[in-house]
């Protein structure tokens, strides 16, 4: 075996680490936030193109100026949401406005009054006929300013003086923006001309092509937490079971991720735990009210008599949730924790919102999920897309979770089951029982 020289793993660890910071942020630019890692980007552009097309079919653009990486979808409820500054989610009429800024900008003059820039986007609007002010005109304003600052955030816009967050005040104050047009056409990553409405943009960006289960499956392993195996077609489960232990070396050595293999799926875990825009376990009333919700659910759902066929068992991707354990349990962590732990008051005198952003955590780091019909069936499968080849077996996941309505917890959510150590003095210490945060 040859040994590689210096020179070959200092050129392997910057690849890395441009290709990892490409994956968590599409759009790196030189004087933004990932300046120090851009020359890298830069180094390697051309080495950086070949394999993110050849291993993920993402395309890459490197300016002099900024590093693009034109990602896929991944198909419906796997999209990456984006947060106004106070945390909550952009609404689809956030989005709207993101949309119209976009379209204004990228034929707009190098610096503009923000003045000008929505009397342009409230223009545009009248022409798509959209109705921006939501609620009346000041929640109307704050949508605006929330699309307009992540704009901001991009490098798109630069507040050359003043902020945009005039917009909101009550005066609705001015400022000069500075446009950069090249970044403004570079944000829409989806095949936007070829498409008719919302939901076939969707389907049309999560196409892997021609690289049919190969492309798709390598994609749901680096975009989402974990994969289980009745998320994929036949075709797509009987590529990972042939390549799974080829392509845990191949994302070692392009990002630096390990393969976690179980009987009911695959995940990738960063060991320096960096990869990725969720934090759980994390801080803050939501992410401790989901950990715990899910340590008590685990222990009241784990089924028994789980496995694959070969072991005798049957596979079990997930459990069915009953009606109201989800109030039940809340309740009583509410009740337990609330007050000591300094939970948020607006959880606490909210039940309803605390449960809505419980699961919705849940559900994004996919250990938890709204019941409901899955790829494994042909749900979301583009039409023609690749099949199994006749004679191949592949893992059975008919009735791995249930179907209907509600949640099903899922088989990840064993990783953070409660753990109790009994102490020679009698003494005990619960612990969770997780390892490294998976990317997404």
């Amino acid at each position: 075996m040859t040994i590689p020289s210096a020179h070959d793993v200092a050129v392997a660890a910057e690849r890395r680490s441009a290709a990892r910071l490409l994956l968590s942020h599409p759009l790196v630019s030189s004087s933004g936030p990932h300046a120090d890692v851009f020359p890298l980007v830069r180094r390697h552009a051309e080495w950086l193109r070949k394999r993110f097309q050849q291993v993920l079919g993402y395309r890459l653009v490197v300016d002099s100026s900024y590093a693009r990486l034109f990602k896929a979808g991944l198909g419906p409820r796997a999209g990456h949401q984006l947060l106004r500054s106070t945390g909550t989610p952009f609404t689809p009429r956030t989005y709207a406005c993101l949309a119209l800024a976009l379209s204004v900008l990228v034929t707009a003059p190098e610096q503009m009054l923000l003045s000008q820039l929505v009397a342009d986007v409230r223009a545009a609007a009248a022409d798509a006929e959209v109705e921006l002010e939501e609620t009346g005109r000041a929640a109307g304003k704050r949508t605006l300013v929330a699309a307009l600052r992540q704009l901001v955030e991009w490098g798109v816009l630069v507040e050359t003086h003043g902020r945009v967050s005039a917009l909101a005040q009550e005066t609705e104050g001015e400022a000069l923006i500075t446009v950069d047009r090249e970044l403004a056409r570079a944000i829409v990553a989806g095949p936007l001309a070829q498409s008719r409405d919302g939901a076939d943009l969707v389907r049309r960006a999560a196409d892997p092509g021609f690289g049919g289960a190969r492309t798709y499956v390598r994609r749901m392993l680096v975009e989402t937490p974990v994969v289980h195996l009745d998320e994929l077609t036949d075709a797509e489960r009987d590529w990972l079971r042939t390549r799974q232990r080829r392509e845990a070396q191949a994302f070692f050595e392009l990002l630096g991720l390990e393969t976690e293999i179980r009987a009911e799926g695959v995940a990738l875990v960063d060991p320096e735990d960096e990869l990725t825009d969720l934090r759980f376990p994390g801080t803050g009333t939501v992410a401790q009210a989901a950990l715990l919700l899910l340590e008590r659910l685990v222990e009241r759902l784990r089924p028994t008599g789980s496995g694959t066929a070969s072991t005798g068992g049957t596979l079990v991707v997930g459990v069915a949730v009953p009606d109201g354990l989800v109030d039940e349990v809340l309740a009583g962590l509410v009740a337990e924790y609330g007050g000591r732990s300094g939970w948020q008051r607006g959880y606490l005198e909210d039940p309803g919102a605390l449960r809505d952003a419980v699961l919705g955590l849940l559900a994004r780091m996919r250990l938890l999920a709204p019941a409901g019909p899955v790829r494994a069936e042909g749900h979301g499968v583009p039409e023609g897309y690749e099949e199994l080849p006749p004679g191949r077996q592949v893992t059975d996941v008919r009735g791995a979770r249930p179907g209907g309505g509600g949640w099903v917890l899922l088989a990840a959510a064993a990783r953070y089951a409660a753990r109790v150590t009994v102490r020679s003095g009698g003494a005990h210490r619960e612990d969770h029982d997780v390892q490294q945060e998976l990317p997404i």
